[in-house]
């Protein structure tokens, strides 16, 4: 029977492409932790530049919108999202039900990976008192920031490998939005920028080991259905 086409099952290539992307991130990580963990209070030049300015750079309407921004990265927004990212994508109910399902599992994975690496490295926040927003527990990585560019990136992923496929336009959205998330919690002075790019190198990570998984299956399972 004739199938929708579909963006990299039928592609080998695209599998070791995503493939190295997913070990050159954890190697990044892996580098980053430990360079964060070796440093002098841990902190790197960025780190203390970048919260200053954010600091001295605070308006009441911005840390608002800051605000706005962070609170959709946790919670049940990310899952939501997923879910109705899973409801779009899928070409039956059936697969549309396991495409939603398999969406928040790898999120919710993913979370609890970033929290043992959060509970081993165990780094400190910034000062409470240049907090323009509650946070807890350790820094890094990111809990917001992590969860928002995993959410993004699985949004993304399943659009793209779907059977209908999304505008261009939604594609930069969700992408822009997985990034903002990341750059309010700098902004909002509960963050280290490191912590926030180990949350951005997790989630490409973590969501390229799963495309390369699903990749290197697809094609049996398109056999299976044809």
């Amino acid at each position: 029977m004739n199938r929708p086409r579909t963006a990299g099952p039928a592609d080998p290539a695209a599998g070791r492409r995503v493939g190295w992307v997913a070990v050159s991130a954890f190697v990044l990580l892996a580098a980053l932790t430990l360079w964060v963990t070796r440093a002098s209070g841990h902190l790197l030049p960025a780190d203390a530049s970048l919260h200053s300015w954010s600091v001295a750079h605070r308006p009441a309407p911005a840390a608002a919108a800051a605000r706005t921004v962070t609170d959709t990265g946790t919670g049940v927004v990310p899952y939501a999202a997923l879910f109705l990212v899973g409801m779009y994508a899928g070409r039956t109910a059936r697969q549309r039900c396991a495409l939603a399902a398999a969406l928040m599992v790898c999120l919710g994975a993913g979370q609890a990976l970033r929290y043992a690496a959060m509970s081993v490295v165990a780094r400190r926040r910034p000062p409470v008192g240049d907090w323009a927003a509650h946070a807890s527990g350790w820094s890094f990585p990111s809990g917001h920031t992590t969860t928002a560019a995993m959410t993004a990136a699985l949004a993304i992923a399943a659009l793209s490998l779907g059977s209908r496929g999304a505008p261009r336009f939604a594609v930069c959205l969700i992408g822009l939005w997985g990034a903002a998330v990341g750059v309010s919690r700098v902004y909002l002075g509960v963050h280290w920028f490191t912590d926030v790019l180990a949350g951005w190198l997790l989630a490409v990570g973590w969501v390229c080991l799963g495309v390369w998984a699903y990749l290197r299956r697809a094609p049996a399972v398109g056999r299976e259905e044809a």
